[in-house]
C-alpha cells in the first residue's frame, strides 16, 4: 500500500473536534493541539510518522514562518509533506522574540496539518473574521477608555484572553474590538452615572 493510500484512509477516519470554546463570541474552534490528538491513533494504525518543523524566511524586512508538515511511511521511507506560512509581527505587546514565533509557528503549523489531512476550517472564526484591522489608534483609544472606566491594562489583557482567546489586542478582528470597545464605553457612562444599569 502506497503512502496515499494510507493517507487517505487516515483523511476519511479523521476526525478533528474543535476543542476550544471561545465563551464570549460563543463560537467553537480546532487547534494545532486538537488536531495532533486527533491523528495520532491513526498514524499509528496505518504505520505513519508525522514531522513538524519550521523555518524562518525573510522577504524584504518582513519574517514569515514556513512550518512544514511531513508524513512518512515507517516501512517505506516514502514521505509526503504540505507547508504553510504565517507573518510574524514586529512588535506585540506584552510578548517576546520568542513568544511571537511561536505564535506564529503555532499559526502555520495548523494550516500545514489542515492541508496534509483536508481538513476545512472555512467555518472557524480565524477564517471568516478578517484580523488585521486594528492599528495602533485603535489600540490607544481601547486603553484610553478601558482606563478610564477603571480598568488596568493587564486587566484588559487578561480578559481578551478569556473572552476571545488572544494574547494581544492588535489580533483582535474589528468585529471584536468593535465589541469590546463598546463594553467599555457603556461601563465608563455607568461609572460616570451617565445610564442606568438598566440600559
Amino acid at each position: 500500500m502506497s503512502i496515499f493510500n494510507k493517507l487517505l484512509n487516515v483523511q476519511a477516519e479523521l476526525k478533528a473536534p474543535k476543542g476550544q470554546y471561545n465563551t464570549f463570541g460563543k463560537y467553537k474552534y480546532r487547534s494545532c493541539e486538537n488536531i495532533l490528538e486527533a491523528v495520532k491513533p491513526l498514524l499509528k494504525k496505518e504505520g505513519l510518522v508525522l514531522q513538524l518543523h519550521d523555518q524562518l524566511i525573510k522577504e524584504g524586512e518582513r519574517f514569515y514562518v514556513q512550518a512544514i508538515a511531513t508524513l512518512v511511511d515507517v516501512e517505506t521511507t516514502e514521505k509526503t509533506s504540505v507547508s504553510a506560512f504565517a507573518r510574524e509581527e514586529e512588535t506585540k505587546k506584552g510578548m517576546d522574540g520568542s513568544q511571537i514565533t511561536g505564535a506564529a509557528s503555532s499559526y502555520a503549523r495548523k494550516y500545514a496539518l489542515n492541508g496534509l489531512f483536508c481538513i476545512d476550517d472555512n467555518s472557524d472564526s480565524d477564517i471568516t473574521n478578517q484580523t488585521g484591522d486594528v492599528s495602533n489608534e485603535d489600540i490607544l483609544k481601547l486603553f484610553e477608555t478601558a482606563t478610564q472606566a477603571g480598568y488596568s491594562k493587564a486587566t484588559i489583557f487578561k480578559q481578551i484572553e478569556k473572552n476571545y482567546h488572544k494574547e494581544t489586542p492588535d489580533l483582535l478582528t474589528k468585529a471584536e474590538y468593535d465589541q469590546l470597545l463598546t463594553g467599555y464605553k457603556k461601563l465608563l457612562k455607568l461609572k460616570d452615572g451617565e445610564i442606568n444599569e438598566t440600559e
